[in-house]
């Protein structure tokens, strides 16, 4: 059971974001699986099989755990279970859905979570995963010219 000081603490979170991205399916799903930007500057990786890790490398085996790949099905999805940025206790589903449309692909991201989210990273990662799919979509767009 629960205390009711704990049960204050926790908290939910989804956020839904999405963009239409003028590159072919696959292009924007390498564009995902290889982070462009401050992401690959702070040595974020992702290895790409069921299992594999979403970590942060900062070098002599040391680095944050973010998650792990739940389901990988290129180049339609990407699934990431895992405590993502938060270092507390607090669990994380992260969705990648990418689905050809007229004038390119469209890549919708959900995050849910649960646990004793802070209130810097409930505001926090509205803007932070805005922010990646516009690397991503950059980057794809970028590449889908050359």
């Amino acid at each position: 059971m629960l205390t009711e000081e704990l049960q204050k603490s926790l908290h939910n979170l989804l956020v839904k974001q999405d963009r239409l991205i003028a590159a072919p399916i696959d292009v924007v799903f390498e564009s995902v699986l290889n982070p462009v930007g401050p992401m690959s500057d702070m040595g974020i990786k992702i290895e790409a099989w069921p299992g594999g890790r979403w970590f942060r490398d900062l070098g002599n085996n040391t680095g944050h755990l973010w998650g792990h790949v739940q389901v990988i099905k290129p180049p339609k999805l990407l699934e990431l279970c895992g405590p993502m940025m938060m270092s507390y206790p607090v669990m994380s589903h992260v969705q990648y859905r990418l689905t050809e449309e007229a004038g390119g692909t469209r890549l919708a991201l959900t995050h849910q979570a649960v646990g004793l989210l802070t209130q810097e990273h409930r505001e926090g990662v509205v803007k932070g995963w805005a922010d990646m799919l516009d690397r991503i979509r950059d980057h794809a767009v970028a590449k889908a010219k050359r």
